[in-house]
């Protein structure tokens, strides 16, 4: 650690940073891994066996987007609140695994509680090894307690619905599809769609982005940053050596695509006919006006994923240790407005880095992965 770095925060530590990161009113939004363009391309498709999974996965997906809007504020009124760990104890996580044996009540039947060994169901056991890395990353590598930092129990849902074709956060516990054997397989196997959703909870306790346009755009980056960076965790990559490909492995035998997303590649993870094409930019000059997909948050998103991308391999080296510790502190540090657009998130960038780091090759690489990607980063 340099004379310029600041010490890691340890889970029991309480800053003014932190106190700032108690917002009111956190918003949990229902976030899916696979977009809604992508599904409604499908639903379109000739092929029954590729179109009805997709058609009944959107459905779901807009009820279950409607309760927890309708929903969610008087549940959260109703309950007691979750507990939370208690001061100085060790920060262990606490998981819960839940069977919806393909119905759509949730949670579903417990299956698997924190410390118990490993059953028949493969499902489960990713689950619950994915939930356990999550932690594990953002414990040892932020030192931070859970996705709330305060220890909060994770709870996952697998077997959710029949043939659905996606994974979720609730704004509660993560939700796990299997998909249709065809277009997507268990979305249990690969770890980055843990992350990613894990990461939305993190953001709803922290920044509390607005899931709208850029901020939107930037709540699902920072779940994609997260996503990436728990793959390479696991795998004990270095920035070089990783693919930076969002969903790879849930990619079923009638896809000829990579993945769902390419943070190295924005608009180049998939191209056939059943997919269609990705429509992810990499720069500003190409940035998409829409009203789908609450203004294109799994579209645009391809732009700070990139300027990630840029920053974390001009540095080298373990992505999460320089990288990831700017994207973090720019999300826990208590001045990223909840409304915040690319510029007002590239300049927090380049202020953390020269915070932590001083001003020096961090600070240089973010202001130019910004710049290359058409936005300002001016600190």
């Amino acid at each position: 650690m340099t004379d310029n770095q600041r010490p890691t925060r340890t889970p029991t530590a309480r800053t003014a940073a932190d106190s700032a990161l108690v917002r009111p009113a956190p918003h949990p939004v229902f976030c899916t891994i696979v977009p809604p363009h992508v599904l409604d391309h499908l639903s379109h498709l000739d092929d029954p066996v590729l179109s009805v999974p997709a058609r009944r996965t959107l459905e779901r997906d807009a009820r279950e987007r409607t309760r927890r809007l309708s929903a969610v504020a008087a549940t959260r009124a109703a309950a007691p609140p979750a507990t939370r760990r208690a001061e100085g104890a060790e920060a262990t996580p606490q998981r819960t695994i839940y069977d919806a044996e393909t119905r759509e009540e949730l949670p579903g039947v417990k299956v698997r509680a924190e410390g118990s060994d490993p059953g028949g169901d493969a499902s489960v056991n990713r689950a619950y090894a994915g939930l356990g890395a999550t932690f594990e990353l953002f414990l040892k590598s932020f030192g931070r307690d859970s996705i709330d930092g305060r220890g909060l129990p994770l709870n996952a849902t697998v077997h959710y619905g029949k043939e659905y074709a996606n994974a979720f956060w609730d704004g509660e516990q993560m939700v796990f599809g299997d998909g249709d054997g065809e277009v997507f397989l268990d979305f249990t196997l690969p770890v980055d769609v843990i992350g990613h959703e894990l990461a939305h909870g993190v953001t709803q306790y922290t920044a509390n982005l607005v899931y709208r346009g850029q901020p939107g755009a930037l709540n699902e980056s920072v779940s994609d940053v997260f996503g990436s960076l728990l793959k390479q965790y696991t795998l004990g990559q270095n920035a070089e050596d990783a693919d930076w490909l969002i969903g790879a492995d849930v990619l079923g035998p009638r896809v000829e695509g990579k993945a769902l997303r390419s943070m190295k590649e924005p608009g180049t993870a998939y191209d056939d006919d059943v997919l269609g094409k990705d429509p992810q930019p990499g720069s500003m000059a190409d940035y998409v006006e829409t009203d789908q997909d609450n203004g294109g948050v799994h579209i645009n998103s391809g732009i700070p994923n990139r300027a990630f991308y840029l920053v974390a391999t001009a540095l080298r080296g373990k992505a999460w240790e320089r990288a990831g510790q700017i994207w973090y502190d720019v999300l826990t540090g208590g001045e990223l407005s909840a409304q915040a657009d690319f510029a007002a998130f590239a300049a927090l960038t380049a202020k953390a880095a020269e915070e932590r780091f001083g001003r020096g090759e961090e600070r240089e690489a973010v202001l130019k992965a910004w710049s290359e990607v058409g936005v300002g980063a001016n600190s």
